[in-house]
């Protein structure tokens, strides 16, 4: 890689940091561009070399605290026992956890489906949409007999909505650390009930 290239690569790395950390101080409409370059230590023109405008910084912002979430859930799943109920919920606690961090609550929860779209969290085709690891998970759980095949990806919708419907109570909340307490008992419930109800019945 040539010295321009990590350059601007550079540049890019420290609009994004500053967005991220002004996007969940002060939200999208709170956040002005020239607080983003000041923040970063670039040249307004630097910004509109590498996003188009305020948004499309916003969008990069976004999927940068998504990826790092993304990664946070894989990482407890892959560490849980290898049973699936305890994998699946393993990274339901590890989102729940994360929504106890401004750039969760504020950048994923509450303002990415306002900027960018509330139907973009509808797909799959995100590659770091926590989603996806329910999806995989179900499908796995699926194989093995724990639910119908046709019911995995409904189940990840369903369960990604408890998910995101749980982390904006725990934002909301006087005390967020109870919450997430509470929370992450309701979804642990849910996920067992889920997989036990589908399950194959004794005898079959």
């Amino acid at each position: 890689m040539n010295r321009k290239v990590e350059q601007g690569d550079a540049t890019r790395a420290q609009l994004v940091a500053a967005g991220v950390a002004l996007f969940a101080e002060r939200g999208f409409a709170g956040t002005s561009t020239t607080e983003i370059v000041r923040r970063a230590g670039v040249t307004r023109g630097a910004l509109y070399h590498h996003f188009a405008d305020k948004e499309r910084l916003f969008e990069a912002c976004h999927a940068e605290v998504q990826k790092d979430l993304y990664a946070r859930c894989a990482a407890a799943a892959s560490a849980a026992p290898r049973d699936h109920a305890a994998q699946i919920d393993a990274g339901a606690q590890a989102f729940l956890d994360s929504c106890l961090e401004p750039q969760v609550q504020r950048i994923l929860l509450r303002e990415g489906p306002l900027v960018l779209g509330r139907e973009r969290s509808l797909r799959f085709d995100d590659p770091y949409c926590s989603r996806r690891l329910l999806r995989a998970a179900l499908v796995a759980a699926a194989r093995d007999g724990l639910l119908p095949a046709e019911h995995a990806e409904p189940m990840a919708h369903a369960l990604y909505g408890a998910l995101d419907q749980a982390g904006n109570v725990i934002a909301a909340a006087a005390d967020p650390a109870a919450e997430r307490e509470r929370m992450g008992k309701a979804i642990a419930d849910l996920i067992a009930a889920l997989l036990r109800a589908n399950g194959p019945r004794p005898g079959s």
